[in-house]
């Protein structure tokens, strides 16, 4: 199914050990001459082979490290990509983009398929500043600090010990004492090292800041729209979505959380209540371990359409997963293609609960997009947009619906599985809409204080957050519950995708809901075109549309209350 080209530039048997094994072919290709369209397009794909085993290479030092964050030879070789190979490799990059726009045979390149790669390349030459390199490898590494830090977060609860991740299972039973009681070490425990996140994050806001200023903008909001390559949106738009977000989808997660206190028979429904199931009812338990969610993750793929289950099946047979939750596990979640082989990884920390088969099926939607992008020329065609991304791990999870019964013997429990997907839809919407706002605050505020920054988050979380969750005696845990988000140190401005792609997963739910095969058609066939489309053409390819204005969120809220009146909610 997936067939690895052979190595036409470089050695079959080539490693990177250093720096300098590297630099010939870099000057290699500086230096050759291009005479034609044609020379143009080979030294195209010889740039785009050295581009892919680099990003190989690093991605898997990435992978081994979050495998196991307590290894320091793993941290150690990580460090290593970030500090000797990415900073001596930026230089020559940024050479040879200059060729490129430089070349008069460039301009003869298909735009139907070059336009996108030729704009990004035209928008990396406008930001990059050499002196940026150094403090973009220090922010790296400060990066991958958080993981250190939450992977060696542990509690204990009933006499065992437990990750995090692990530990909130205890959220979704039916004592409601074990809930607080797993609630409050949870929370505890991520307090215990609050002022050691808050002095990263300090660190990287300063970092951040400084690298926006050496490129000639104001602040790292402007900056970062402007590298992550949001061509077709603003914040204006970001701004506009918030607004529809508040006025259209918070209500739905009101109704939600009503029926679920309801469900209860509580008078108040606490933070800790809001995945929980009634007296007499047991969480679901769709699994025993990470084997058994892959292989019934296989059969739910294949049901859909065997070529989807086969991408699964071909990672099981490569190992290229991790899935079960462990001591000294960074946390989350991540699908990570890999360039040159074309069969990505993925990596997440299940503990046996229905989040975990949600996780699987989000995170194989991106393999899926991997698998589908792999026979395209250029390893930069591959680069896809996170709006897009997302939006093929947003929509697997809303497909796959239909086939949970791998998962489930029983109708009821099925019917419970569907509620929960349904609800966590609508729920990621308003804390997408707080997460990015906080963002937008904290690089338009450089220089703000600790206490500032607090402040700011609350008022914005009271802005975005349901009526009925009684946080009273609990507000010490809401002040500092940004720490938990990951992308807020590890990928700023990373977050918005999700809300975008979350609409346009709707959008594409409500069209497999039509027509099933030609919303699965839709969806590979979109997924396929890579990075060669701009975004609204992507979107357009799979039969919907890129949007996320209020009017448009309306239309889609009212999808979501008939579906929601279907499921009971």
């Amino acid at each position: 199914m997936i067939t690895v080209p052979a190595r036409r530039f470089l050695p079959g048997d080539f490693k990177i050990t250093e720096w300098n094994s590297l630099l010939p072919y870099y000057e290699n290709l500086n230096n050759r001459p291009i005479d034609n369209t044609v020379s143009l397009e080979a030294w195209l794909k010889d740039w785009s082979e050295l581009e892919a085993v680099i990003s190989e290479d690093a991605c898997w030092r990435q992978i081994r490290m979050t495998c196991d964050t307590t290894d320091p030879e793993l941290d150690k070789a990580f460090a290593f990509f970030c500090q000797e190979i990415e900073p001596n490799m930026k230089p020559w990059s940024n050479r040879l983009q200059k060729k490129l726009m430089g070349c008069p045979f460039t301009k003869e390149l298909d735009p139907s398929l070059y336009f996108p790669f030729l704009r990004s390349i035209k928008n990396a030459l406008a930001l990059y500043r050499e002196g940026n390199i150094p403090l973009e490898a220090e922010l790296n590494m400060l990066a991958q600090q958080f993981g250190q830090i939450a992977g060696a977060m542990m509690v204990s609860i009933e006499g065992k010990e437990y990750t995090l991740q692990q530990a909130a299972k205890f959220l979704h039973q039916s004592d409601r004492v074990l809930r607080e009681t797993a609630f409050t070490r949870i929370n505890d425990r991520r307090l215990e090292d609050k002022d050691a996140l808050d002095e990263l994050f300090d660190k990287l806001l300063a970092l951040r800041h400084q690298v926006a200023v050496n490129a000639g903008f104001d602040n790292y909001r402007d900056y970062k729209f402007k590298a992550l390559g949001r061509f077709d949106y603003s914040p204006e738009d970001c701004f506009a979505f918030h607004e529809a977000v508040k006025k259209h989808i918070l209500p739905l997660q009101e109704r939600i959380l009503e029926f679920r206190r309801r469900r209860l028979g509580l008078a108040r429904l606490k933070p800790f209540d809001t995945a929980a199931v009634p007296e007499g009812e047991k969480p679901l338990h769709p699994f025993e371990n990470g084997q058994e969610l892959l292989n019934k993750g296989i059969e739910t793929f294949t049901r859909l359409q065997p070529f989807l289950g086969s991408c699964l099946q071909t990672m099981k047979d490569m190992n290229r997963l991790d899935l079960d939750s462990r001591k000294g596990k960074a946390p989350g979640g991540y699908n990570c293609p890999l360039a040159e082989t074309g069969v990505p990884f993925i990596f997440m920390n299940a503990a046996a609960t229905m989040s975990d088969v949600i996780t699987l099926m989000h995170e194989g939607g991106h393999a899926v997009h991997s698998f589908l992008c792999h026979n395209l020329p250029l390893s930069f065609f591959k680069e896809y947009p996170m709006e897009i991304a997302e939006l093929a791990s947003m929509s697997m999870e809303l497909f796959s619906m239909k086939e949970w019964a791998v998962y489930f013997n029983r109708e009821d429990e099925l019917l419970r599985a569907r509620q929960e997907e349904l609800e966590r839809v609508i729920d990621v919407l308003p804390w997408i809409a707080i997460i990015d706002k906080f963002q937008h605050w904290l690089y338009t505020h450089p220089g703000h204080s600790r206490q500032e920054r607090s402040n700011a988050w609350q008022i914005i979380q009271d802005e975005f957050s349901a009526r009925n969750i009684d946080w009273n005696g609990l507000e010490k845990y809401r002040e500092h519950n940004w720490q938990k988000q990951l992308h807020l140190f590890e990928v700023p401005f990373y977050y918005i995708e999700y809300g975008i792609a979350q609409l346009g997963a709707i959008a594409m739910w409500r069209q497999f809901k039509k027509d099933e095969t030609a919303a699965l058609e839709n969806y590979k066939k979109a997924l396929s075109c890579g990075n060669t489309k701009t975004l609204p053409e992507l979107y357009r390819a799979a039969g919907i549309e890129f949007d996320f204005s209020p009017d448009y969120v309306s239309e889609l809220k009212s999808f979501l209350e008939k579906e929601l009146t279907a499921l009971g909610l």
